[in-house]
């Protein structure tokens, strides 16, 4: 046998044996750990080392590869081509690895969030996470074989510069988008007050959030001017609390006057929807007698509180009526929406 044929038939049994001897210690890893890890109470350790060990293979077919072409009676050039090729599949092999393993941990992290928005958030990082992993890889791999990367680094820095110029809104949004979700000052279908705004929460976007306000036009607000407000959430009221003011003339005797709180409390009571806090003789203003009276309306929904208010005042304007009772002109209105 010439050297030349001995060469290629030792580089072809260092292929061929590696290759196979990677499929048994693969074999064997699942022998050996699987039976261990599957004992515990979650089941994403089985899925990594499953995933571990099936990358086992690939490794040492590659690493064979490599030892087998060293045996070969080849050319400086030629080698130098081989170790790139090889260093190449390696890192190719460990970024995909790496990032079946991430995007599995960031996944299996979502879906224990209750909040659905915080889950799809998470989801949408995949990409992200993804092309990080993809980069650090690169990075790695033209250090590996020897690049300078000296003057990659510097137009690195400078592009960088200039998309964080470029991009300083967009990605602060992005970041206020991540806060909004994480410290939950509201959720989609929430009624709340922002500003001059009383509206409800249809979406939260990466860059704004899309309110409904209270006459019906679509209000889109960014993200960042949410997070800087001061914001008035009634979707996590169990109760709203109505207070105001209601005047009668001079000309009604004390009896009267004495009896009134007593007769609201009855209006407030008759209503399953409302309860009683105080009604008291407050002030002698310049033209009414003034009542102030304050009760709940047992509902976080605005429209139902407003249905309540309404038909207290109704029953109210009947039981003056009733009772001989004038209003006078209204002097001061207050209504709190929750407290």
């Amino acid at each position: 046998m010439t050297p030349l044929a001995a060469s290629i038939f030792k580089a072809l049994l260092a292929l061929v044996g590696g290759g196979l001897l990677s499929l048994v210690a693969a074999r064997l890893a699942g022998v050996m750990f699987l039976p261990m890890v599957r004992r515990t109470r979650g089941t994403l350790d089985d899925w990594i080392l499953q995933v571990v060990i099936a990358a086992i293979p690939p490794f040492g077919w590659v690493i064979s590869a490599v030892l087998a072409w060293r045996l070969l009676p080849t050319s400086v050039e030629s080698d130098r081509v081989a170790f790139v090729v090889a260093n190449l599949l390696l890192v190719v092999l460990v970024v995909r690895l790496i990032n079946k393993i991430s995007v599995q941990v960031l996944h299996r992290f979502a879906e224990r969030q209750d909040e659905a928005t915080v889950a799809s958030m998470l989801h949408s990082l995949t990409p992200m996470l993804q092309a990080v992993i993809w980069c650090i890889g690169a990075v790695f791999y033209l250090q590996n074989i020897g690049i300078q990367m000296a003057a990659i680094w510097a137009l690195l820095s400078a592009g960088g510069i200039g998309a964080g110029l470029a991009l300083k809104q967009p990605v602060a949004e992005f970041f206020e988008y991540i806060t909004i979700l994480l410290d939950k000052p509201f959720q989609t279908g929430q009624f709340i007050h922002v500003g001059e705004v009383w509206a409800t929460v249809e979406t939260v976007g990466v860059r704004s959030t899309r309110l409904r306000s209270i006459d019906g036009e679509a209000i889109v607000m960014s993200n960042s001017t949410l997070a800087g407000s001061v914001i008035s959430n009634y979707g996590d009221m169990q109760e709203r609390r109505l207070i105001y003011r209601l005047g009668v003339t001079y000309d009604t005797d004390a009896d009267t006057l004495k009896g009134i709180p007593e007769l609201l409390r009855e209006v407030v009571e008759s209503n399953p929807d409302a309860r009683f806090d105080r009604c008291h003789f407050v002030e002698f203003n310049a033209s009414s007698l003034d009542f102030e009276l304050v009760y709940y309306v047992c509902s976080s929904d605005y429209t139902r509180a407003m249905d309540a208010q309404q038909a207290i005042n109704l029953e109210i304007v009947r039981c003056f009526a009733r009772n001989e009772i004038s209003f006078a002109f209204p002097t001061r209105t207050l209504h709190v929406v929750g407290e």
